[in-house]
């Protein structure tokens, strides 16, 4: 058995770590930073950590222990890609102003020591220019941006990195990047031709593994019907697979649970309430703070294609169909293309969603669900405790029991 001490190095406070998401659609950002939160307070001694979320549901989540969060008025994001106010009255400026200035100000009160950036090295709407220069000047708190394994599109990434100035961010004000990924599968660099000064950076981690979340084993009913699990995050964008699954037949013995989340629209809710009231095999679950239980006790997951929902059925080993979203970014038809093509996960294009094709799926052959763990690196999080126990000016020794 591995443990791992660690020595502070110098006398003091508790190190103090910031993780930053802008959040704007679906739990992704939340739930990735949330995972990494519990990890760094397995660091013995453990840092306190602050998380700075972008949305009102981060309330709503049951923290590790030593662990805080500062939720900012909330964007939304429309199809095309574009932000809005979610819930106040104020023009997109004013918010993006407000959100700065409260996190600039927690920064400064805060004192982190270690700041983690999950993907948008400049923010949404640029709102960590001001708190990351003043950190920067302040000089004491090294600075991390988290990026996951796809991004989008090489030419519309290496456009909007462009045109957003996120190279000369990196260069100015980040002292590493943390790639959560596998190079040999998706190799992020490359792929996107960042360049020398991006890859001198640039560290890639491996997958999180999902399975560090999981607080025990399954308490399996056993006299229930085993179930196949729908589930599209937060809920926004997965009206269309939510309605096709309501219309699928499931496989004799079955029943079906999906997982809506709170950002769908209400049209789209009433129709799927009217569609499984009328069903005696299907249930809706609107929200679940930590959804990885009923994913592991799923006998096939559909779901989209996000890094957190992939990693999250690759670590458990279900079989799983993804029906990837193609806008506004890419991103996740590209993972799940690879995937499918080496038979870890089934894939169905948007553009195919019909009940038919669902039927079908839950009736055929499962993919072979192992692959995904056999085939991938999958050891991020002990290689980002690393990396954040050198930037922490802590050494780290491994021990064998």
């Amino acid at each position: 058995m591995k443990h791992q001490t660690f020595d502070i190095g110098q006398a003091g406070r508790q190190k103090r770590v910031v993780l930053y998401s802008h959040d704007t659609l679906g739990f992704g950002h939340l739930r990735r930073n949330m995972l990494l939160a519990g990890a760094l307070k397995r660091l013995d001694p453990a840092p306190d950590v602050l998380m700075i979320a972008g949305m009102q549901e981060a309330g709503a989540f049951t923290l590790p222990p030593g662990v805080d969060v500062l939720t900012l008025p909330a964007y939304g994001k429309r199809a095309d890609g574009s932000y809005h106010a979610r819930s106040l009255g104020l023009d997109l400026r004013d918010l993006a102003r407000l959100r700065s200035d409260t996190i600039k100000g927690a920064l400064t009160a805060y004192d982190p020591d270690l700041v983690i950036v999950d993907n948008v090295p400049r923010g949404a709407q640029s709102e960590l220019d001001r708190p990351l220069a003043a950190l920067r000047k302040r000089g004491r708190a090294k600075i991390v941006l988290g990026l996951r394994d796809v991004i989008d599109s090489a030419e519309t990434v290496r456009a909007q990195w462009l045109r957003r100035r996120n190279f000369a961010a990196i260069r100015d004000w980040f002292d590493e990047v943390w790639i959560y990924g596998d190079p040999a599968f998706f190799d992020l660099s490359a792929e996107y031709a960042f360049g020398e000064d991006f890859t001198a950076k640039a560290h890639s981690l491996g997958y999180l593994d999902q399975r560090a979340r999981l607080p025990g084993p399954i308490d399996v009913d056993a006299g229930r019907a085993p179930y196949i699990l729908c589930a599209v995050g937060g809920g926004r964008d997965g009206a269309a697979l939510c309605e096709a699954f309501s219309q699928a037949t499931l496989p004799a013995g079955h029943r079906g649970i999906i997982l809506t989340g709170t950002q769908m629209p209400p049209e789209a809710r009433a129709r799927l309430d009217a569609r499984i009231g009328a069903r005696v095999d299907m249930e809706i679950v609107d929200f679940l703070p930590e959804p990885l239980l009923l994913m592991q006790g799923a006998a096939r997951i559909i779901a989209m294609g996000g890094y957190n929902t992939v990693t999250e059925a690759l670590s458990l080993r279900r079989p799983t169909l993804i029906v990837p979203r193609v806008a506004p970014r890419l991103e996740q038809l590209l993972r799940a293309e690879r995937l499918a093509a080496k038979g870890a996960v089934g894939m169905i294009r948007p553009d195919d969603l019909t009940p038919a094709s669902l039927s079908d799926w839950m009736a055929g052959p499962p993919p072979r669900a192992e692959l995904g763990r056999a085939m991938l690196d999958m050891d991020g999080l002990d290689r980002m405790r690393a990396r954040a126990a050198h930037l922490l000016n802590q050494t780290i020794t491994e021990a064998v029991a």
